[in-house]
């Protein structure tokens, strides 16, 4: 039975909308042409790093069909505020990803939530709604509020299975993320020290033999590094979650890019049409 790959998206900022000459553009447009073209799900089920759970132990999901976009950021012009992107949710995938989280033992929680920026900012670039327009159901689902490698990759294995349904799991984060280094990176896109060493040690892991994988990328977070690449490792859990998802399916690094603080890495797991 074929099953759909799963993929990990470094979104950037809101303003990789704009940024059309930036390589990240050209990367996540040719992802999203990938999924709409050659996978072609019925759905898609997406993890971003913008939204965890309220209540220790619990994720959430937005089970609703009609939502209003989340502007989840600050100080950018006006226009950024007035951006849409198309999208449905679906009471049916909704309660499949539930049913698939509850047999996990995991508890999950039905909210009324729009799509946060680290999805429709990068979605928009991915699936244009002109060029490359995304007509299936996309139902959003949060991480946890603890900080556990494990626990997510967990989450990542009890929705598998969504994948031999045809149903796209997308994670959404950054592979480095550090926007309070910024500063000194502005107009020099050098890479700091530790965005390349991390970068390249979340490749190792990644790419490791799933027998070993997940306690490869447990182990970065404890690198004398994670925390410059990552003040907060809520950029970095959602691919523990797609890690997760991939079973025995292998990681790839589809390509990346170090910029200052941050890395633009995009990941697949398992191939397509396989």
């Amino acid at each position: 039975m074929l099953r759909t790959p799963v993929y990990f998206l470094s979104h950037g900022g809101p303003n990789v909308m704009y940024d059309t000459g930036h390589p990240a553009y050209k990367r996540l447009k040719e992802i999203g042409e990938e999924i709409t073209t050659k996978v072609k799900p019925k759905a898609v089920v997406v993890f971003s790093a913008h939204w965890q759970g309220e209540q220790d132990g619990q994720i959430e999901i937005n089970s609703a069909e009609t939502t209003d976009l989340i502007y989840d950021f600050y100080g950018f012009p006006r226009t950024y505020y007035q951006e849409k992107f198309p999208n449905a949710g679906s009471k049916e995938i909704a309660a499949q990803v539930i049913e698939a989280v509850k047999t996990a033992d995991i508890d999950i929680k039905p909210v009324k939530r729009g799509l946060d920026h680290g999805v429709w900012a990068s979605f928009k670039v991915a699936f244009d709604p002109e060029e490359n327009p995304l007509t299936i159901p996309i139902v959003q689902v949060s991480l946890f509020s603890s900080e556990d490698p494990h626990l997510h990759y967990r989450l990542g294995q009890a929705v598998a299975s969504l994948r031999e349904q045809n149903i796209q799991i997308i994670v959404s984060g950054m592979a480095v993320h550090n926007l309070r280094d910024m500063q000194f990176s502005f107009g020099d896109p050098k890479p700091l020290p530790y965005t390349a060493s991390f970068d390249e040690a979340l490749k190792t892991a990644v790419e490791s033999a799933p027998d070993r994988r997940e306690r490869l990328m447990a182990d970065l977070l404890e690198r004398p590094d994670a925390r410059q690449a990552h003040p907060t490792f809520d950029h970095l859990l959602p691919i523990h979650v797609s890690a997760g998802a991939a079973g025995k399916d292998v990681g790839t690094r589809l390509w990346t890019l170090v910029e200052g603080s941050i890395s633009w890495a995009q990941y697949r797991f398992g191939e397509v049409g396989v």
